[in-house]
């Protein structure tokens, strides 16, 4: 049994740091290819808001400032995962190297003919793609003119975020974040549930004795009055509070709350 202790803990600590890297989460997704970025720090700030969603694959076409690059380590806040795995192609094709379905993302589609999608519906198309097998990837304009005629008619589909047409530029890494985000809920992630949702409500005889103990200070107090309406006062307030679905701790509060206020009266 000694022998396999370390194993075990070994293993463990690989969760640990799987989950801290962001690794645990990742399955397939489309990978990101950011063509001629110009600024470090957005690169770092694309490559979080791809971990946050559970993206790993970054490609890079000819980044201006060279690669690896210290500020977009810097920006990317933990997401070393992407950033150690980037991928650096002098141009668009090589970087689309082995993609079956690529999707370029600007403001329109120019005169290419090509079907638009908004970054739902695209990331729908690609999460259909991808449990097929296939590699999608995502083209994403530098931040001086976005992509090129050239880049764009090289996919298979333009995604377009409806943004004020009058003010239609977005930033790098906010596109990447509003693509990612989406990508997420089409590959099934949710946020976590409420507290509320997966409380448990109070076992019965808890809740009856919190009600006997408030009633029995109301009484003192004098509220019931007058006596005839009584049964339909103590009525609604029951009703009141069941529909609340109390949980254990919340019962054990308000028992706290109605002796620390009759305490006081008694004082």
């Amino acid at each position: 049994m000694s022998r396999n202790r370390p194993d075990r803990e070994a293993i463990a600590s690989q969760r640990r740091i799987a989950r801290r890297d962001g690794l645990a989460a990742l399955g397939p997704a489309p990978l990101f290819v950011l063509v001629e970025p110009q600024m470090g720090e957005n690169i770092g700030a694309a490559a979080r808001a791809m971990l946050n969603f559970g993206l790993s694959g970054l490609r890079l076409v000819n980044p201006r400032d060279g690669w690896p690059n210290e500020k977009a380590g810097a920006m990317a806040a933990g997401a070393s995962i992407v950033i150690d795995q980037t991928r650096v192609f002098t141009t668009t094709e090589q970087a689309l190297t082995g993609c079956n379905y690529v999707l370029a993302t600007t403001a329109r589609p120019r005169e290419a003919l090509l079907p638009v999608f908004e970054p739902a519906e695209a990331s729908a198309e690609m999460k259909q793609r991808i449990d097929r097998g296939e590699t999608c990837a995502v083209l994403f304009g530098g931040e001086r003119a976005g992509l090129s005629n050239e880049d764009v008619v090289r996919a298979d589909g333009v995604i377009s975020i409806p943004v004020n047409p009058a003010f239609a530029s977005l930033n790098l890494a906010q596109a990447a974040l509003i693509v990612a985000y989406e990508w997420a809920k089409a590959d099934g992630r949710k946020p976590p549930p409420s507290e509320l949702d997966i409380a448990i409500p109070a076992p019965r005889e808890d809740f009856e004795r919190f009600f006997e103990h408030l009633v029995a200070e109301l009484d003192r107090a004098g509220y019931f009055f007058p006596d005839a309406k009584r049964p339909n006062m103590e009525r609604n307030l029951k009703v009141a509070f069941m529909r609340a679905g109390l949980t254990a701790g919340e019962v054990r509060s308000l028992r706290g709350v109605i002796k620390a206020l009759t305490k006081r009266r008694e004082g």
